[in-house]
């Protein structure tokens, strides 16, 4: 019914989490005005090199017992003290083990600091914060259709300076991980190499893009940005190749791409030949009814940059 957006201030966010409170709530209070929302309940998502997403087995049960339990399950295994972190189990089956039952599932942990900048970033602007999700489910949740149910497929949500992966066997996410790099670091490479504005370099980004023939005056910009995007997706190949050796019965059969990052000219078709897998563009208005005049005025060709928030509405939903 509604969408709005704004850009951010440099620094008020990074490396998906937010720096600046003041400066985040204020943006918040504006995008509140611009976009006429009838509600001020507010779903966040995290989703940075802070938290911590693992699959494992559990013992089997009661969610509420579980989750009382899972400081003592996992303290050993996160990078933070055990009551410095947000713990959260999602069960994805229940398999037979040596001693009973087990539920295997996704543990997700949460530095305090993350999601509280978060809270207090949505009060300080009036709202108030009902839920706060994992980037990566919502990604899932919002393009969870029947093209991929049947498939195994990786789902890559490029941000600024951050890319959530997720990897899903039937529509049931089996794997995910956050990587440090997104759009805003082939922007810097570029300005880095051509000595121009940030805003100067965006453009030149997109004209440059990636595998294309160049103009002379643009060979250093395209050269970095190819440095930089053969690191990303090395990074990504390196993702999926330890997925695969860890799931060898389900190995990657599609990617789809979603974020402002993977617009950039020619990145689909390098990573498609890189992983030598069919890549495409996601829908995040896939499960969403939208409203006919918000779709031709404001969400037109917008369809693979909404995913993340729209699958956050669809958590809460209950969808």
């Amino acid at each position: 019914m509604r969408y709005a957006e704004l850009p951010l201030p440099s620094g008020a966010v990074g490396d998906g989490e937010i720096h600046e409170v003041a400066t985040v709530a204020s943006v918040l209070k504006r995008l509140w005005g611009k976009g006429r929302f009838s509600t001020r309940q507010v779903i966040s998502g995290v989703g940075s090199q802070r938290v911590v997403v693992r699959e494992m087995d559990l013992p089997s049960l009661p969610m509420a017992q579980l989750r009382q339990s899972l400081p003592f399950q996992v303290g050993e295994m996160l990078p933070m003290a055990a009551d410095e972190a947000l713990l959260d189990f999602y069960p994805t089956a229940e398999i037979d083990g040596d001693n009973g039952k087990l539920l295997r599932g996704i543990m997700v942990a949460a530095s305090k600091t993350t999601v509280q900048n978060q809270v207090m970033a949505i009060e300080s602007a009036g709202l108030r914060p009902v839920m706060v999700d994992l980037n990566a489910f919502a990604l899932l949740r919002a393009q969870s259709v029947s093209d991929w149910g049947n498939q195994t497929v990786a789902f890559m949500d490029v941000g600024a300076r951050t890319t959530n992966i997720v990897v899903a066997e039937g529509g049931v996410p089996r794997f995910v991980r956050t990587l440090p790099a997104g759009g805003q670091d082939a922007t810097d490479a570029v300005s880095s190499a051509m000595k121009v504005s940030i805003q100067d370099a965006e453009r030149m980004k997109k004209e440059i893009g990636v595998g294309f023939a160049v103009p002379e005056q643009l060979r250093l910009g395209s050269d970095a940005l190819m440095t930089m995007t053969k690191a990303f997706v090395e990074s990504v190949r390196n993702t999926f190749v330890f997925y695969s050796q860890n799931n060898p019965s389900g190995p990657i059969q599609h990617v789809v791409l979603t974020g402002g990052g993977a617009h950039m000219p020619g990145l689909g078709q390098y990573l498609a030949s890189a992983m030598r897998l069919p890549v495409s563009f996601g829908d995040g208005l896939a499960r969403v009814k939208v409203n006919k005049r918000l779709r031709t005025t404001t969400l037109d060709g917008r369809e693979s940059l909404v995913a993340i928030c729209v699958g956050l509405s669809l958590g809460k939903a209950g969808v």
